[in-house]
């Protein structure tokens, strides 16, 4: 995500920053630099502009200019302009007067509704709602087929009434119909088109004045780049789009759509999907998203997969083994299972701060194989072995590798790295119970 423009805007930037002072001549480079990787990255040709001219006219300011730090004091600049572009603050879904909230999703054929009106009942469930699908799609060849297939996955119930009824008639009865057993909120998939057409765009019209839904969200394709841009322009002028969700945003390099679309059309990006599992749908937090991007990461995004995947009882329970030394090859299995859970690696590494252009800048590939690798080797030792890696000697290394297809010194290079990982747990617990950890710490280890 972002990969492009993250990597020119960080080549600009850095160089303001290895200077010890800058100068208005300093500052016009680096914003001629900036500006030139906006417009490569697909950003509009006037949110480039304008984004240049609010970074510039505020680093040439004095008080900036004679800071000790005048490089890092114009890159907090840009990160709160890039902030203030993607829409300033993140912008929870509405809520009625009175319940059900109706979610209508609406856009172009092949923009992912139908995934994303299912990984959107996902996300909402997990957070204690108990919502419908309404397949309103009745155009598309095995459109309701795919929602209800969608919805046995996930559990989650579809309402449809088939391919030869009114669209307008099924999301009015399966409003009707979730209202009577209390479902709520109800997600109504609507028909995409290859092109932006006067009957379809009634139809939604039609639909929305039966309905009168909560949120109207239009599903946009980031890939697209300006396209997203201008469909998202059309939608707005004859339905009230409440807020996007941007697809794809895992295949888009440049990610000029996400950067351009607030500013465009005031319309603010509610979701991003970053996958193609049920799960990899997120919230949109302008702020994260903009720290991304100058790479700073995304620890508070981290933080919440990796909340999403264990309980406080187990984390307390790990957290109290690795404090007593007692972290043990079959805590490392369990936690590789729930990391594998909370994404693709390189995505995950993206979310640590410096971590992603590193990974870049090495050319490194890091795939789910690598999981697969360390697993096959844990899993071909008995439990007496992971739970004691010491008495693993050169027969039992063997012994290991013939059972994992690996190698004998690949296995020895697992070990020697866990018990790196080891003797730093132990450390970590030793300043823990000589009360010596830092005292801004998420966790209390006393």
């Amino acid at each position: 995500m972002f990969e492009t423009l993250s990597d020119r805007l960080n080549a600009s930037l850095g160089k303001l920053n290895r200077k010890g002072r800058l100068t208005e001549a300093d500052v016009d480079e680096a914003m001629r630099e900036v500006r030139r990787a906006l417009l490569e990255a697909d950003v509009n040709f006037k949110v480039a502009k304008d984004f240049v001219t609010a970074v510039r006219e505020r680093a040439v300011g004095q008080d900036v200019l004679k800071s000790l730090t005048p490089g890092q004091t114009v890159i907090g600049i840009v990160n709160e302009e890039l902030i203030q572009m993607l829409g300033a603050e993140r912008e929870p879904l509405n809520q009625p007067d009175r319940p059900p909230q109706i979610i209508m999703l609406v856009g172009l054929q092949g923009s992912g509704k139908t995934t994303h009106a299912a990984k959107l009942a996902s996300h909402l469930r997990k957070e204690g709602r108990n919502p419908v699908l309404v397949a309103g799609d009745v155009y598309r060849p095995a459109a309701i087929n795919q929602l209800q297939t969608l919805g046995k996955q996930i559990n989650i119930s579809v309402f449809d009434e088939g391919t030869q009824a009114n669209p307008v008639d099924i999301a009015r009865n399966g409003v009707a119909w979730a209202r009577e057993r209390g479902l709520n909120p109800v997600i109504i998939d609507t028909a995409g088109r290859l092109q932006i057409d006067e009957r379809m765009m009634q139809e939604l019209v039609d639909v929305e004045r039966a309905v009168q839904p909560t949120e109207v969200l239009l599903v946009a394709d980031a890939m697209t780049g300006q396209e997203a841009v201008n469909v998202a322009e059309t939608f707005s002028q004859r339905l009230g789009i409440t807020g996007l969700i941007m697809t794809k945003m895992d295949g888009d390099a440049r990610g000029g759509a996400a950067l351009s679309i607030r500013a465009v059309t005031g319309v603010p990006i509610k979701f991003i999907g970053t996958g193609e599992k049920m799960d990899a749908l997120e919230p949109f937090y302008p702020q994260r998203l903009a720290s991304r991007i100058l790479g700073m990461g995304d620890v508070l995004s981290l933080i919440e997969r990796a909340q999403e995947q264990t309980t406080e009882e187990d984390a307390m329970k790990l957290q109290d083994r690795m404090v007593r030394g007692k972290f043990n090859l079959e805590d490392f299995l369990d936690q590789l299972q729930k990391v594998k859970k909370m994404g693709p690696l390189n995505q995950l590494l993206e979310l640590i701060p410096g971590m992603g252009a590193q990974l870049r800048q090495a050319k490194a590939q890091i795939s789910d194989d690598d999981y697969k690798q360390i697993e096959a080797i844990i899993r071909s030792m008995t439990p007496a072995e992971r739970r004691n890696p010491h008495i693993i000697d050169g027969r039992r290394r063997r012994r290991i590798a013939r059972g994992s297809g690996t190698s004998r010194e690949e296995v020895s290079q697992l070990l020697k790295q866990f018990t790196e990982m080891q003797k730093m747990m132990s450390q970590f617990g030793n300043m823990a119970k000589k009360g010596k950890m830092p005292k801004n710490l998420p966790f209390d280890l006393d």
